[in-house]
């Protein structure tokens, strides 16, 4: 691993990295609900008469704000854009069907991600695409003490939705105003991971849904991990590969 962390402080200039915060994505990272999420999707665009998706599509839409993903489908099959009335009629469908299906089952892992995070004095910051309130209303009933208002970026904070680089840009300023190699990313999915690329920070894909690896390296992932799992097995030596770096850089 150490030379993807080297190769990334070349790519960008960095003398080396200073950690003070690590930023999650939600679904896919901390919830196992990306399954829940592609059948919403697809039956919602099944009952509006839409015939082109397939739920493995919306894998690779996850982190867009929602009235992009309609649009993509409207501008496809009709050769327009949704209404303002159309998005708010399909969009409130999705979430509707999402809250049936959603198990809010926690991705195996995640909770001792983060408790390792903060036993490392490091601050766990969210990025997430989502608005929908009853999934981030149980964010401190499932991580009690992790996040709180001023350390999450939610659909509510943007203006340019993932892959543009806003979301982790805020994320970053909300951690404390820091510069990029003073984070790192963990993400499941491509738009998430150009996201966090676009802004400069070092991500770390963890392939929680049925998307090939490949997929995420081509998106910018700089390390590329198979579950939450490993990650948590792997975060210590991450965190010692990072600070022997800073440390040799300073000759500590």
């Amino acid at each position: 691993m150490v030379k993807q962390f080297k190769k990334y402080l070349q790519t960008h200039r960095y003398p080396n990295f200073d950690l003070r915060a690590v930023l999650f994505d939600m679904d896919g990272v901390l919830y196992d609900s990306m399954p829940n999420h592609a059948c919403s999707w697809q039956q919602t665009m099944e009952e509006f008469g839409f015939k082109t998706t397939k739920p493995e599509e919306f894998y690779l839409h996850e982190g867009r704000p929602g009235k992009f993903t309609i649009n993509i489908i409207f501008q496809r099959e009709l050769g327009r854009d949704a209404t303002d009335e159309e998005i708010e009629k399909v969009y409130s469908r999705k979430t509707e069907l999402f809250s049936q299906y959603n198990s809010g089952k926690i991705m195996p892992g995640a909770r001792e991600v983060l408790e390792m995070v903060k036993s490392y004095g490091l601050l766990p910051v969210l990025v997430t695409g989502s608005g929908q309130p009853s999934l981030l209303g149980k964010l401190d009933e499932d991580f009690p003490g992790i996040f709180t208002p001023d350390t999450m970026v939610t659909a509510f904070d943007v203006k340019f939705g993932k892959p543009h680089p806003e979301p982790f840009l805020i994320g970053l300023k909300k951690g404390g105003n820091l510069q990029p190699n003073q984070a790192i990313v963990i993400e499941n999915a491509p738009l998430g991971i150009e996201s966090a690329h676009k802004a400069g920070i070092f991500v770390i894909a963890v392939d929680t849904g049925p998307l090939p690896d490949s997929v995420l390296k081509e998106a910018g992932a700089d390390l590329v991990l198979d579950s939450m799992i490993t990650l948590k097995e792997k975060l210590s030596d991450i965190f010692s590969i990072t600070q022997s770096i800073y440390n040799e850089v300073n000759r500590i």
